[in-house]
């Protein structure tokens, strides 16, 4: 397989894997502050996404693919609020395990990976585009 072809593949898989990272991580963001609705519910469980590489025998390349979506396990951050819908018998409320911090550089990086491969996409088409027009020029 042409390897220009490969690269255009595996910036593909990698600007798609970002793309759903960065859609997981707006979910946290917009339920960072979504309690439960009845007394001692659980609120919003934060998502993790997890990749893992997957080599195309035919072509040689190394693609990303999203190896799993999940919940994250840590612990619910408690806070006193007798008034809460969601206040247990005790008045504490669970709050959802997002941290604004985690998610916000996470986003930051999610970005730079995902300008990365389509820098990689743009010099592909570069390459592409002066390929063809050596050609014309030897005809």
């Amino acid at each position: 397989m042409d390897p220009i072809a490969t690269a255009l593949k595996v910036a593909a898989s990698g600007l798609f894997a970002q793309s759903e990272r960065l859609r997981i991580i707006s979910e946290n963001l917009a339920n960072a502050q979504s309690t439960g609705n009845t007394p001692g519910a659980d609120p919003y469980q934060r998502k993790t996404i997890a990749f893992a590489a997957e080599v195309d025998r035919l072509s040689g390349g190394e693609f990303v693919r999203i190896a799993d979506i999940a919940r994250d396990e840590t612990a619910f951050p408690v806070e006193f609020d007798p008034g809460h819908e969601a206040a247990d018998d005790a008045g504490y409320v669970k709050l959802p395990n997002v941290n604004a911090l985690v998610e916000m550089a996470d986003m930051s990086e999610a970005n730079r990976a995902y300008e990365a491969n389509l820098q990689v996409i743009k010099q592909a088409r570069d390459l592409i585009s002066m390929t063809i027009d050596l050609m014309r020029s030897q005809g």
